[in-house]
């Protein structure tokens, strides 16, 4: 975490600098020199806030969460909209212009990558998908039985998780992010249809 004292601002064009400099660079060639330059300031900055490259990274993917947090929460405009808008919105919140950016896909990417080795980036992982599952879950449970809900959930992030990862990899993201988009909310209404059948029998 960063020491109290940054400055808003400051803190967002470090971020920033980070997701660019590692868009541009990788991870693994991205550096407090090359972020410090992109963003204009001396690394010495960077070393005093942050104390080094490892946690500005923790800082950047955390502001990748809270965006993801944050799309949802503005896309709700209604105090309790119905449950099947509210699963429609949680999957349009992962596929936001900014999600599908090369800013956040490759860092995304390399969070992942992290994610297996580093236990403060496993700590993050952990946050992202139990976000993303207790989201599904609470919706689902309005519209299904506790079991289907429970696996309709586990479903819908595998899906979400599994297209975003298969969009971001493709050489045509651009289409195959708006087509997955499509894909994870037909599942949805799929099931949701299913199930309103299953119960008129």
């Amino acid at each position: 975490m960063p020491k109290l004292g940054i400055k808003p601002l400051r803190r967002q064009q470090l971020i920033d600098a980070t997701l660019r400099s590692i868009s541009e660079r990788g991870l693994q060639n991205t550096t407090i020199v090359s972020i410090s330059k992109i963003a204009g300031m001396s690394s010495g900055i960077i070393s005093h806030y942050f104390g080094g490259k490892k946690e500005l990274i923790e800082e950047t993917v955390s502001y990748l969460l809270d965006q993801l947090q944050q799309s949802l929460l503005e896309r709700i405009t209604e105090e309790n909209p119905p449950a099947h808008i509210r699963l429609n919105l949680i999957v349009e919140a992962n596929f936001t212009e900014f999600q599908r950016s090369l800013l956040a896909t490759k860092t995304w990417l390399s969070f992942w990558a992290m994610s297996m080795h580093d236990p403060a980036m496993a700590r993050l992982q952990s946050i992202n998908s139990n976000r993303l599952h207790s989201n599904l879950l609470f919706s689902f449970k309005e519209l299904l039985d506790p079991e289907s809900a429970a696996n309709a959930a586990k479903q819908t992030a595998a899906m979400i998780d599994g297209f975003w990862l298969r969009s971001a990899l493709s050489e045509n993201s651009e289409q195959e992010f708006i087509a997955a988009e499509l894909l994870c909310k037909k599942f949805i209404n799929d099931v949701i249809k299913q199930e309103i059948s299953n119960a008129s029998n």
